[in-house]
């Protein structure tokens, strides 16, 4: 079927495709965003854990010691590899799991890897649950991370392939909202299990990711696949059908034909990893992996890994550190709402630089209440400023909430060409697992030694990316996820020159001026 069949021209850029909001688009979204689920729950989940007496107690009997004789420095506390390790393992699996995943997505689809992702997180829980020493629990860490690699490469790709370009926004930050919940529930149970006086504490907090886990996996055997995966692998009528299913109307051939183009095109691509470094390909490389460092050095990740911890640093008692948790986890679920229905209305741009100076501002009056009140042997932090730390940490949640979370996964998901889309996204994932392992790797010793300090290291970060989204980041909002090319990356005053006469390199062979002989006004 590639050879022939059909004969309608190309439709010409800038054609906005009719589409309904149906209900399985809906479904499958809501399906597939179960990835997010479990992604959060792990975030969520061991900074709960590592605050645990009992858990402190049976895998790092140091750390445990030094939190009851109180001797050492209230930042330095929890400075200890092995604690950080335990947490900051699940990324850098995921990392080295990526790689395989964009194999997978490009070669078994979006579905079969949402499915292996979740069969890697059922065993990693079952790991973490039964866990009897440090290098059992390290496993099961190491099995939840394969998870994250392979659902993070997936989701985003299925989310922005299978969403009408109206609202493909909205609809992509479903995952980044199933983070959310994720560590609010992650949060809720963990302040739960904190009053049982056992082991099985820390047990029951661990074993429920075996609950967004089996919704994964069920939910990747009930969605279809996307139409760019089916017609990319050659299913050319099964996508159709699928395509025609998912918009709700038989007016389906103008964006059918641009995918068959896209797929066209993407065949002709043997490397896909190396095709992303040549020149046409670098504006979306570079932002996308720019989006991904600036979202971790943030500190969100530092912040929601570690609160528990952070809060007992404070002077916050275990159980209300725990009970501070839930509430910024809360603020986090609603505030990535707010991204939802705003991101496809005002645009991506305007939500980056907004949050942006919320951020420089919250975490530059962190650092100078810190600085003032918290020193390395004070017992507690007044209630008034308590308070305050608390309603700026929130603060700086929901900017991140409703800007550099959802946006770092969406952009680099929507911008990238069919023909490196997997590979582009692998690299996205990869590069946000890396930095996140740094992060979660360094932050306990960063905040020993930098103290209130780590607040303002972060804050320069936020000055610094606001800067690169003003200058350098083009708005994407409404633009037909194949039309990037024409419409935003030629148009852009900086990006444009990586795009004359397409991109293609010198030693690539033209024909009609285009790369492969192929002219896109031509009939297929």
């Amino acid at each position: 079927m590639p050879g022939g069949g059909f004969s309608a021209s190309v439709p010409p850029a800038g054609v906005e495709f009719e589409a309904k909001i149906t209900p399985i688009v809906i479904v499958s979204c809501i399906m597939a965003a179960t990835g997010g689920l479990m992604f959060g729950y792990d975030v969520g989940v061991s900074g709960g854990v590592t605050a645990m007496p009992h858990f402190l107690k049976k895998f790092f009997p140091v750390v445990y010691r030094r939190t009851q004789q109180g001797d050492d420095s209230n930042y330095c506390k929890y400075d200890n590899q092995g604690l950080q390790l335990f947490t900051s393992s699940l990324y850098l699996a995921g990392l080295t799991a990526t790689f395989f995943a964009s194999y997978t997505t490009r070669r078994l689809g979006r579905r079969l890897t949402m499915l292996i992702a979740g069969i890697f997180f059922i065993a990693g829980v079952a790991f973490n649950v039964a866990a009897q020493n440090l290098a059992m629990l390290i496993v099961g860490r190491i099995l939840l991370g394969c998870g994250v690699g392979f659902a993070n490469q997936a989701v985003p790709l299925f989310l922005s392939e299978i969403a009408p370009t109206r609202i493909r926004g909205g609809l992509n930050i479903l995952f980044q909202l199933n983070v959310t919940i994720g560590i609010l529930f992650a949060n809720l149970v963990n302040y739960g299990t904190s009053h049982i006086k056992s082991q099985w504490g820390w047990r029951i907090s661990l074993g429920l990711a075996g609950i967004p886990a089996a919704l994964l996996t069920v939910g990747s055997l009930l969605v279809t696949d996307t139409p760019n995966s089916l017609i990319e692998r050659g299913r050319f009528e099964e996508g159709k059908a699928v395509l025609r299913k998912i918009r709700g109307t038989d007016k389906i051939e103008p964006e059918f034909l641009e995918l068959v183009e896209a797929s066209r095109i993407a065949k002709e691509v043997k490397h896909p990893f190396r095709n992303l470094l040549k020149r046409r390909n670098r504006p979306q490389l570079v932002i996308a992996v720019a989006l991904q460092i600036f979202q971790q050095c943030t500190g969100i990740n530092a912040i929601m890994f570690y609160a528990p911890v952070l809060f007992k640093t404070l002077g916050f008692g275990g159980s209300a550190s725990l009970y501070s948790t839930v509430i910024t986890g809360a603020v986090n679920v609603l505030s990535t709402v707010v991204s939802i229905y705003s991101v496809d209305k005002v645009g991506r741009r305007i939500l980056l630089l907004e949050a942006g100076i919320q951020m420089f501002f919250s975490q530059t009056v962190i650092a100078i209440i810190l600085g003032i009140k918290v020193k390395d042997h004070s017992e507690d932090l007044h209630t008034g400023f308590a308070v305050l730390v608390v309603i700026m940490i929130c603060t700086f949640i929901s900017a991140f909430a409703w800007s550099w979370g959802p946006l770092g996964w969406l952009i680099p998901s929507e911008t990238f060409p069919l023909e490196t889309r997997s590979a582009g996204q692998s690299v996205t994932v990869c590069v946000n697992l890396l930095f996140t392992f740094v992060i979660a790797q360094a932050f306990l010793s960063m905040l020993c030694h930098f103290k209130f300090g780590i607040f303002l290291f972060f804050s320069s970060w936020v000055l610094i990316m606001s800067c690169f989204v003003f200058f350098l980041l083009p708005e994407t909002k409404n633009v037909p996820i194949e039309e990037m090319t024409e419409r935003v990356w030629k148009q852009h005053w900086f990006w444009k020159k990586f795009m004359a006469d397409d991109g293609f390199d010198d030693d690539e062979p033209k024909k009609n001026g285009h790369s492969n002989g192929f002219d896109p006004v031509s009939q297929l």
